[in-house]
């Protein structure tokens, strides 16, 4: 006597149809769609950070230059000195910006923070003193206002603190002349007496 055995084409159909895996599929298109959304979720989050953060940074040079010591100030009251020229749309300058502020609250009261916007024009004489044609122009000065080296672009933090270290016990500069990325800078020329006209004026923002 022979058995009926069913069709296994038929038995594969009726399996593919069965609610158990119905729901397996829907499952497994669940968690397809959910980690899209999370992978998503993420990428706009990574955005916003950094979107965030460049914005953040921008502000800080403004802050910095706000709080810095005024160069009159600084030039008098027996500290040694370190002096920025910067723009606020360096991006060099935007870089450098956390560093310079943990400097400033590390060496408060040791040493003076200046910070020049070269797109004042009140500090051309300055601009073409120091012969700035790169910034973030970092100036080190000691005690008695006179300069003692420079440095130019984006420094690492031990450079600058090196430096500084320096500054303070009144000894050589470790890194003199160092150099780093820089934003490019052209300097103006120098008015003519009596002209009061400047092209560049009107991009002054920042009078420190």
């Amino acid at each position: 006597m022979s058995a009926n055995l069913p069709d296994p084409k038929t038995v594969s159909e009726q399996k593919s149809e069965s609610p158990a895996v119905k729901a397996v599929d829907a499952g497994a298109a669940t968690r397809i769609r959910n980690f899209l959304i999370a992978m998503v979720a993420i990428v706009l989050t990574v955005a916003l950070f950094f979107g965030l953060r460049t914005e953040t940074t921008a502000t800080d040079l403004t802050e910095l230059a706000e709080g810095s010591t005024p160069l009159e100030v600084a030039l008098g009251n027996g500290q040694p000195t370190l002096m920025e020229f910067y723009a606020n749309w360096c991006t060099s300058c935007m870089a450098m910006a956390p560093t310079i502020q943990e400097l400033e609250t590390q060496y408060t009261g040791k040493v003076n923070f200046v910070m020049l916007n070269v797109d004042n024009t009140k500090w051309l004489p300055e601009i073409l003193k120091y012969r700035v044609d790169g910034i973030p122009h970092f100036v080190f000065m000691g005690k008695d206002g006179e300069t003692i080296a420079s440095a130019i672009g984006e420094l690492p933090r031990s450079v600058l603190e090196a430096n500084l270290e320096a500054l303070v016990a009144g000894t050589a500069i470790p890194y003199a002349k160092a150099a780093g990325q820089v934003s490019a800078f052209e300097a103006p020329r120098m008015p003519a007496k009596g002209n009061a006209g400047d092209p560049r004026s009107h991009g002054a923002q920042v009078t420190n």
